[in-house]
This record gives structure tokens, C-alpha cells and sequence, in this order.
């Protein structure tokens, strides 16, 4: 998979990833696992750079518990959180109106050998600078060993 060339797309407001290693992540701001922001924040801080990013990526479908409009989740991300890595405006991650972005990544098996639909919020793509895709559900949590060495030897 090629980041880089989904950044045009219109409507997702998704930014230069060219060159990097993306953990994307569907976010919601009320949902009982909005705390994992806090871990990809460190993940953020740990990592970030020329060569590493945290992307999140609001969306609405599961139980509506990202209500808001981009600024609104911007604000409450930075105020509570802290966070200073970038967020998408608001897409669909499942269904008929599923973004391209998601079309691709929801084709990547997870470490049980399961592909398709997003199952909730906080749901992980590892993208690497070299097109590679891991998936970590959303029990993984952010700095889970699993995840930290798999950014560690994208990064390295």
C-alpha cells in the first residue's frame, strides 16, 4: 500500500505521509477507550519525526461516539490528551461510504488471520514507508510490545 498516494484524496484531509511509517487509527472521543490517546500520544512522542507518525482518523459509525465537528475533536484531543499528532476530518471506516483509505487497509489480516471490517474504535494499521500493513485490533493497546517493535523495526 502506497500512503502517499491516498493524501490527494478529497475529503479526508489527510496529510504528506511520503516516506513515513503511519500507525492509522480510527478515534472517538467518548467512546471507553478514548484513553488509548494517551498512549499513542507517547507513541507520538517516542517515535515521531521525520520518519514516524501517529494518524488519527475520527469516525462516527460505532455507537455515534465521535459526535463532533473536526475542531471540536481537535480541541478535545489537545485539551485532554495532549495531542499533537495529526487528525483527519471525520470519514467512514465500514460500509458503502467506506473511504478508500479504509477499502485498503480493511483488506489486511490481523495476527489471527482475519481481514474486513473495522470491529470498533482505536482499531490499529501499522503502514510502512515500504507499503507494508500490520493490523492490531482494538484490545491492542497503543504501546502494546507487539506494536512498539513493530514501529521499531520500520523506523530502525
Amino acid at each position: 500500500m502506497n500512503l502517499s498516494d491516498l493524501t490527494a484524496l478529497d475529503g479526508a484531509g489527510l496529510p504528506d505521509t511520503d516516506g513515513k511509517t503511519v500507525l492509522v487509527v480510527n478515534v472517538a472521543s467518548k467512546c471507553g477507550l478514548t484513553p488509548q490517546y494517551e498512549g499513542l500520544e507517547r507513541l507520538q512522542k517516542r517515535f515521531g519525526g521525520d520518519s514516524f507518525t501517529v494518524l488519527g482518523v475520527p469516525c462516527n459509525q460505532f455507537m455515534g461516539q465521535e459526535p463532533g465537528t473536526p475542531e471540536e475533536i481537535a480541541e478535545f484531543c489537545s485539551a485532554t490528551y495532549g495531542v499533537s499528532f495529526p487528525l483527519t476530518e471525520k470519514i467512514d471506516v465500514n460500509g458503502d461510504d467506506r473511504h478508500r483509505l479504509y477499502t485498503e487497509l480493511t483488506a489486511v489480516a490481523d495476527a489471527a488471520g482475519d481481514a474486513g471490517d473495522v470491529q470498533w474504535n482505536f482499531e490499529k494499521f501499522l503502514v510502512g514507508a515500504d507499503g507494508s500493513v500490520t493490523r492490531f485490533r482494538t484490545s491492542v493497546d497503543p504501546e502494546a510490545d507487539e506494536i512498539v517493535a513493530a514501529i521499531e523495526s520500520k523506523v530502525s
